[in-house]
């Protein structure tokens, strides 16, 4: 009986033993997962990112878990804490409110999950991010400023359609009147309002904005959804020969619009260069490597001219999209 009770003592050591080191093995083999909280979906430029991020991180054999964040902060905490609690390898975000995200961040640093953050940066100083890949957005809005001046002769009365909350707006809307103050510009900024980076948005405030301002000369739109829907408010009121649209990212319908002369020039961004410097710097911090604190990507001016010799505007069609909000 001793000897019966030793043997099944050692299988069942043994047993445990090698469940213990299986299991091992199959974490060491398992996939690794970026957990990756997109701003919104409705924005194409968002849409490719996630894209990008995914089809980069593909490449060196992470899996990315892509969750729509739908411009509300309180959303992208929740799908942090989900992140925390399914202990994902890493996170990535494009913060709804750049304020207010550090919070979550902080609950990420301490379970000892590493964050990252792309296009949008938070601007908690006690929230650590690893690294932030983004657009120049400073020089980006110093751009938009130049081809204001152009549009309108160096002379008007602007306004600016604004998204305040987010930390890559900030940066273009302080670049635009840096450029405008230093450059010695008598053009004058008439009105800053909010609009959510939303087309819909953008069509109420820009009629807003014409209604107050009868002698409008420009709009710096601060993306490609809220100058199409500054665009749509124009036409509706018959103004879209008299205001000229200064928007920013060059996304096709974007790119689509300054051919047709709808918006006169872009600040372009690239989502893939963003998406895969982000990825880069997940996997470097991964093998212990060092990578910088923040990585900007330049921007370029796109006019018509641009887009009149563009390869991927041959036959495009732009999405048909109803922009006008029903009256309420």
């Amino acid at each position: 009986m001793k000897s019966f009770a030793l043997s099944m003592l050692i299988a069942a050591v043994s047993f445990a033993v090698c469940l213990s080191g299986c299991g091992r093995g199959d974490d060491d083999q398992a996939q690794k997962t970026i957990g990756f909280s997109v701003l919104t979906m409705k924005n194409p430029f968002f849409k490719d990112l996630a894209d990008d991020v995914t089809a980069a991180a593909e490449k060196h054999g992470y899996r990315v878990l892509i969750v729509n964040a739908e411009m509300n902060a309180a959303t992208q905490d929740n799908q942090i804490l989900d992140f925390i609690s399914s202990k994902v390898n890493a996170i990535i975000l494009n913060p709804v409110n750049s304020k207010s995200v550090g919070a979550s961040i902080k609950r990420a640093n301490k379970a000892g999950i590493p964050v990252f953050t792309c296009d949008i940066k938070s601007l908690d100083p006690e929230a650590e991010v690893v690294c932030h890949v983004a657009t120049d957005n400073y020089s980006g809005g110093r751009l938009a400023a130049k081809a204001v001046m152009e549009a309108i002769d160096n002379k008007g009365k602007v306004a600016i359609v604004d998204y305040p909350e987010v930390e890559s707006v900030i940066l273009r809307v302080k670049g635009f009147k840096d450029e405008l103050a230093e450059a010695g510009s008598p053009i004058e900024i008439v009105k800053i309002l909010p609009a959510g980076g939303d087309r819909a948005e953008s069509f109420r405030v820009t009629r807003d904005i014409l209604t107050s301002v009868p002698d409008l000369a420009a709009i710096f739109a601060i993306n490609d959804p809220t100058g199409l829907g500054a665009y749509a408010a124009l036409k509706a009121e018959g103004r879209e020969k008299d205001v000229k649209i200064i928007a920013f990212d060059g996304m096709p319908e974007g790119k689509y619009a300054i051919q047709q002369g709808h918006i006169y020039a872009d600040p372009v961004q690239s989502t893939r260069l963003i998406g895969e410097g982000v990825v880069e710097a997940v996997i470097k911090h991964s093998e212990g490597e060092e990578v910088p604190k923040e990585k900007l990507i330049p921007t370029t001016l796109y006019r018509k001219a641009d887009a009149d010799k563009d390869p991927t505007l041959r036959g495009y069609k732009a999405p048909t999209a109803t922009t006008q909000p029903a009256a309420r």
